[in-house]
């Protein structure tokens, strides 16, 4: 044999042997080239797919182990059965069974009496056959759900049952491919053309089932089934429909969008590029936006749709294109949406919420741009638009173009108030609240009330049109009016904010106005959408002390603002945020400083005023009132609205308000019994910064005095973690990490995964931060939980480390005067020196204090801690270390073990007398001390 060769296989085996797999391969394949023999060369390829199945095993691609591994050697000797067995592996780990079982079969017929061959051989044959018998099943059970639903004369219930089935089977992967495979795809068209609602639902949730997480199947779907078809699916006036079809459109989005992890290996060239379908997507929901075929539930979900995949989900992402994409063709279509005026004919059918959608998409789009260029281009096709629009000649599209800015002022309002400010446009708002025409004054004053957001703005229209408003009020008879105008003259009013000394109306009226609001509020004969505009109004009028003390007072208001929030039209969430913030007194506020105060008194500024009934025992009245008249039943259905309606503002206001109403700890039970503990979890997940601080303090209010499992039932206290720890971070002020670490504190007290999922989230570094914190609360607070954290296996790990204080630290607080941070320090040392031996010789090399703490502890007069003390003390004469027992027994420590162990039963110290007994007996044992005996 060629020596070359020969070194070459004896390297290839070495490399092997020691895990070296690619070098082996490498000279192996040398080794191919050099050798003629062909029984040699058949051991070699057989060695070398010996390596590229250990090396498939660390993901190397299967596919290569199949071409690489076996057939080499298989062409050089068919009857070699180390390669045929390799191949069976590769096969195998492939789920290509039929072809493994081939192969171990020649294996067993070349050698039938090798056990492993038969093995093989045996449990193939088995999970053939089962997958066969699963395949041909679940085939025959498709089939059949489709017969039953595509059935005229089957019974009802059969009918629905099927489609549940069919719903449920498509959630799975295995399932949605059979269907797939069986014809699925025109059988579900064929569910689709009976027209019949059960139906259509049913083939729609099961398309959204097997698009899920598939990338390949989606983008057959998708040709087989077409956009246009889906789209007028969800054009239907059927709110579940179009909800199903909306659902379904989402799922195709996250598929072709990154949702699906499969590895295609050749088919992914085939299966990569879904651009194409995305902007097709994309141009057919811009297209429904402004269709009068498209019925207002399927307006809604197109608007949704587009709200949730056309901006960035993150800034850092620098790809926007999609949402200049929408600018350049179907921002025109959206301001089309926000200047319908439904009581006009010939309008676009629309839902209660489907203007507040149009809004809040314009916001998202434009909070999207990223330069001034593309924000300029923006304003000017909004400016097009609304200018293109006015028509001294016709009215109804004059109302158009102001209905289009009100949609724009409750969106981007920066853009709304620039072009608010155009010339002609305030006086063309003033001019149509004059106008004989109740739809024009409505329009108008809807604008006039979104415009005067602004001081400056409300100023301006204080001095021009208020006269305008208080005719409209007093002479018109349609309620729908009277009420917006009455509205207007709410938010002109109180354009002072909380600011006592800057009313804008006489001592009175703003009194008045707000008594009318409320008497609207409860009149239930009234529609819901003119009743949401007396809210409106309070949410203006409760920032005057005043208004809000008598709002509260009001028990029948409150409860029917309550019973309102929790209806189907959401637009209404903003204001009754507002009127709860300004009635908790919950909103931000600036610290004054009294020197300031004097500088501006001296300097004749203006300098705002506290109204007497915002001071703190009035907003404590009106809590209770709130809570008494059910308000945390209405905040738990609120946060529970759809995500696009419920803003970040807003989701910021109501974790303001639940933060108000946590902050009396008798409250805080009657909070978590109405469901508010669970509805904070998400306002601390999601939203702006400052609205998941304030729902995660609240949060840690709650958790802090009540049981964590009531107030979080079942697997909603492990998502309370993570807002807990948040408030450990150095910005978040010292009341703010208090309360965390107490909550946390009481969840490490639970079990072992509450304990772990504290670990998980970081919190560890923060809390050992906080036990060298100057404040005596915070030190004691991050004591207490490190001291139900000791137990867990990474805590103790960091106590063994070396080069740290941590120890240290813990020892010396156990001599600190202040009684409940020793405890707390004296139990952490207790179960660390229980559960490592080695901390009780490490905490004597620490300190040169520490006997003469031990001592200070274990004369303690609090039972408790004396008992950590003395747990301490067995704990070091358990450790092994037995210089160190014996140390211990030749001081002090033993006359005062010896004292307690000889006190007189007592139950109120009865522990602490146990433990000492069982010291002096463990001392005994060790041979430290012996028995005392009575002369004979």
């Amino acid at each position: 044999m060629n020596g070359n060769l020969v070194k070459l296989k004896d390297e290839g085996n070495k490399h092997f042997q020691a895990g070296e797999v690619d070098k082996a391969i490498e000279c192996y394949t040398k080794a191919t080239k050099l050798c003629k023999d062909k029984k040699v060369l058949a051991v070699i390829y057989r060695n070398r797919s010996a390596c590229f199945l250990k090396k498939w095993y660390f993901h190397f691609n299967p596919d290569t182990c199949i071409i690489l591994c076996s057939p080499s050697a298989i062409d050089v000797d068919a009857a070699d059965v180390k390669a045929l067995f390799r191949r069976c592996q590769a096969l195998e780990k492939l789920d290509k069974l039929d072809m493994a079982f081939k192969d171990v079969q020649r294996c067993s017929t070349i050698e039938p009496k090798n056990k492993t061959f038969l093995e093989t051989l045996r449990r193939l044959g088995a999970e053939i056959q089962a997958k066969l018998k699963t395949t041909f099943s679940t085939d025959s059970r498709v089939q059949n759900m489709f017969d039953i639903l595509l059935d005229e004369e089957m019974d009802k219930d059969k009918k629905e049952k099927a489609a549940n089935n069919l719903v449920v089977l498509a959630r799975e992967d295995a399932g949605a491919e059979r269907i797939f495979q069986n014809n699925g795809v025109p059988l579900l068209l064929d569910m689709l053309e009976t027209g019949k609602v059960e139906m259509v639902l049913a083939a729609i949730r099961t398309f959204a089932g097997m698009c899920t997480g598939h990338k390949a199947r989606t983008m057959a779907i998708i040709h087989l089934v077409g956009i246009d078809k889906l789209c007028s699916i969800m054009a239907v006036d059927n709110e579940d429909i179009a909800l199903a079809t909306s659902d379904l459109f989402q799922c195709i989005n996250d598929s072709l969008t990154g949702g699906d992890r499969r590895i295609y290996g050749k088919e992914e060239a085939l299966v990569l590029d879904a651009s194409k379908d995305l902007k097709s997507i994309l141009m057919a929901l811009l297209e429904m936006v402004a269709s009068k075929k498209v019925s207002g539930h399927g307006r809604d979900q197109a608007l949704n749709l587009l709200c949730r995949n056309v901006p960035r989900k993150d800034k850092k992402d620098h790809d926007h294109s999609k949402s200049l994409f929408t600018i350049d063709h179907g921002l025109k279509k959206i301001l089309k949406v926000c200047g319908q005026i439904p009581d006009l004919p010939d309008q676009l059918p629309m839902t209660e919420n489907t203007q507040l959608i149009a809004s809040v998409l314009l916001d998202k789009l434009w909070d999207d741009l990223r330069c001034d260029p593309e924000r300029d281009h923006y304003r000017e096709v909004c400016d097009e638009y609304i200018k293109g629009k006015f028509d001294p000649n016709d009215m109804d599209r004059n109302i158009h173009a102001i209905n289009a800015l009100s949609g724009l002022l409750q969106g981007p309002f920066e853009v709304g108030n620039q072009l608010v400010g155009r010339q002609g446009i305030m006086e063309m708002m003033v001019a149509l609240c004059g106008s004989e025409r109740e739809v024009d004054q409505m329009v108008a004053v809807e604008a006039l009330i979104h415009s005067s957001t602004k001081m400056s703005r409300a100023s301006f229209i204080i001095t021009n049109g208020v006269s305008l408003l208080k005719d409209i009020y007093k002479k018109t008879k349609n309620e729908k009016i009277k009420i917006r105008a009455l509205v207007g003259l709410c938010k002109l009013g109180s354009a002072g904010g909380d600011d006592y000394s800057m009313r804008q109306f006489a001592e009175g009226s703003t009194e008045k106005l707000a008594k009318q609001c409320r008497k609207w509020l409860c009149n239930s004969a009234m529609d819901t959408k003119t009743r949401k505009w007396a809210i409106e109004g309070l949410a203006y009028l409760t920032q005057d002390a005043d208004v809000k003390d008598d709002f509260v007072e009001d028990e029948p208001a409150m409860k029917a603002m309550f019973e309102l929030a929790k209806s189907k039209d959401k637009t209404i969430l903003y204001a009754v945020a507002c009127t709860l913030v300004n009635c908790t007194n919950s909103y931000e506020k600036k610290e004054i400083m009294p020197e300031l105060v004097q500088l501006a008194k001296f300097s004749k500024q203006h300098v705002p005023e506290q109204h007497p009934k915002d001071k703190k025992d009035f907003i404590q009245k009106r809590v209770k009132r709130m809570l008494k008249a059910g308000v945390i039943s209405a905040l738990t259905v609120m946060v529970k609205a759809d995500n696009l309606l419920l803003t970040d503002q807003t989701k910021e206001m109501l974790a303001r308000v639940f933060l108000a109403l946590a902050d009396d700890a008798k409250d805080r039970g009657m909070i978590c019994a109405h469901g508010g503990g669970k509805a904070l979890i998400p306002l601390a997940l999601e939203g702006s910064a400052i609205g998941k601080i304030r729902a995660s303090h609240a949060l840690a209010k709650i958790a802090a005095v009540s049981n964590p499992e009531i107030a979080f039932p079942g697997e909603r206290i492990y998502e309370v973690v993570r807002p807990l720890v948040s408030l450990l971070h150095p910005e978040r002020d010292g009341v703010q990490n208090y309360e965390a670490l107490l909550s946390l504190t009481n969840l490490a007290g639970l079990n072992d995964k509450l304990r772990v999922k504290i670990l998980k989230e970081k919190a560890l570094p923060e809390i050992e931060q906080y036990m060298f914190e100057d404040h005596d609360h915070i030190r004691q607070a991050a004591t207490e939980c490190m001291c139900n954290l000791v137990t867990c296996k990474e805590v103790q790990d960091r106590y063994l480390e070396d080069g740290n204080d941590r120890l240290k630290l813990l020892v010396l607080m156990c001599a600190e005067d202040d009684e409940k941070l020793q405890r707390a320090a004296a139990g952490a040392l207790a179960m660390l020196t229980a559960a490592q031996k080695k901390l009780c010789t490490k905490m004597t090399l620490v300190t040169l204090q520490w006997m003469e703490i031990l001592q200070r502890l274990i004369l303690h007069d609090q039972p408790q801690i004396q008992h950590r003390g003395l747990v301490i003390v067995y704990n070091i004469l358990n450790s092994d270390d037995n210089e160190l027992a014996k140390k211990l027994i030749e001081s002090e420590i033993l006359e005062i073990l010896t004292v307690i162990g000889k006190a007189m039963d007592n139950p109120k110290r009865q522990l602490v007398i146990d433990v000492a007994r069982t010291c002096l007996v463990k001392a005994m044992d060790l041979g430290l001390i012996k028995p005392f005996t009575t002369p004979s």
